[in-house]
């Protein structure tokens, strides 16, 4: 059977083969991005900053610099001062080569003894351990510097993800994450549906203006209406005495924004359902709730999850409209927000980034994979089947 599929593969059309082809391409540009972000997420946070994903399996050279003791950290041995360590610190790698200068970072191989201006001789083996030894007493407190290079092997770690999960406050900020994204995806779908039904099957007066508006909405860029959103919510609200930064303002921001694509979306599914349906319910005196609650919720299945799907990921990911209506406060960060201050405070640190990429999208992958099954199981149910 499996041969049998190749031939048929392979002795395609060659318009066949260029889609079959193009598809494999759009998946590897989709999956290599996520591919090297994972493989990031797990390498040594020193590896990560000097080598790409592609070379997590082979053996990476790096040049660093270790300061050896001062004065407080020597001994005394067979009536010479002796200061030794390992510039590896622990860790693990092969020197190849090491010098006493910026200049020439790789002066001596591994094993060689260098003469330092103090008198002292300095030897450094291809294990990492180090000896600096003189004939009198060292003085300064400042230890020698040792510039070395080592190659070291392919090193896989917890630890980014570690740094991550233990973060100050992270847990909350997943909660709120949740407690902001999931009434803000089942409120507007819940909206949209009725009003999707309602333009596509009720006649009323203005319901071609209320289609022109609902499109006509979509074009309207969310930085430009933010503010003013906020002002007219703040403004309702103090006359109501609601307080300006609670969960029930980014509710309605989210819904307000996402209404119109919604709309849109639900509107066009609906009104090409086969009307037969629709009048075959009529005659038998269903109601318009009766009709929408049996026939329209289950055949619009495919749609409904589909818009779930990109309505919860947008609010997911969102950072802007979570700061400018919930706040920026300890108990009102969202996961991003916290992700964002976490590598504030850290700098440059790519192995942090790597893992909270992660880490943020395991609920959103979830959602997806879940609603893709009953997106499935919608399908099938919404066929209809011709007389």
């Amino acid at each position: 059977m499996a041969a049998a599929a190749k031939r048929r593969w392979l002795s395609g059309s060659p318009l066949t083969l260029a889609v079959h082809l193009s598809a494999f391409l759009l998946v590897a540009l989709w999956l290599l991005p996520t591919l090297g972000l994972f493989i990031s997420s797990v390498r040594d946070k020193d590896q990560i900053a000097t080598s790409g994903w592609w070379t997590a399996l082979t053996a990476t050279e790096q040049r660093q610099i270790y300061r050896a003791p001062g004065a407080d950290g020597q001994n005394e041995r067979d009536s010479q001062f002796v200061i030794s360590g390992n510039v590896l610190e622990g860790g693990t790698g092969t020197i190849s080569a090491f010098g006493i200068s910026s200049r020439e970072v790789e002066q001596f191989a591994a094993g060689d003894t260098a003469e330092l201006r103090n008198g002292a001789k300095l030897t450094v083996q291809a294990n990492g351990d180090f000896e600096i030894i003189r004939d009198e007493a060292f003085e300064r407190s400042r230890g020698q510097r040792i510039f070395f290079t080592a190659t070291t092997p392919p090193r896989f770690t917890l630890e980014n993800y570690g740094l991550v999960i233990n973060a100050e406050s992270l847990g909350q900020s997943f909660i709120n994450s949740l407690t902001v994204a999931i009434p803000a995806t089942i409120i507007p779908i819940l909206i949209a549906a009725f009003a999707a039904y309602a333009l596509s099957w009720m006649e009323f007066p203005g319901r071609a203006i209320l289609i022109a508006v609902v499109v006509g909405l979509l074009v309207v860029p969310l930085q430009m209406s933010l503010i003013p959103l906020l002002t007219a919510y703040n403004s309702i609200g103090d006359l109501f005495g609601v307080p300006s930064k609670t969960y029930l303002g980014i509710w309605l921001a989210h819904t307000g924004f996402g209404l119109p694509l919604a709309i849109y979306l639900l509107r066009n599914y609906i009104a090409g359902l086969p009307r037969e349906i629709m009048e075959s319910a009529r005659v038998d005196g269903a109601t318009d709730f009766q009709i929408f609650l049996k026939i329209i919720l289950p055949l619009s299945f495919p749609a409904l999850a589909s818009f779930a799907i990109f309505q919860f990921l947008w609010v997911w990911n969102d950072l802007l409209v979570a700061l400018v209506f919930l706040g920026a406060g300890d108990d009102e960060l969202v996961l991003t927000g916290r992700l964002v201050n976490l590598l504030g405070s850290r700098g440059g640190d790519w192995h942090i980034l790597t893992a909270s990429a992660f880490i943020t999208i395991i609920v959103p992958l979830i959602v997806f994979l879940s609603l893709q099954r009953y997106l499935v199981r919608g399908l099938l149910a919404g066929s209809v089947k011709g007389g």
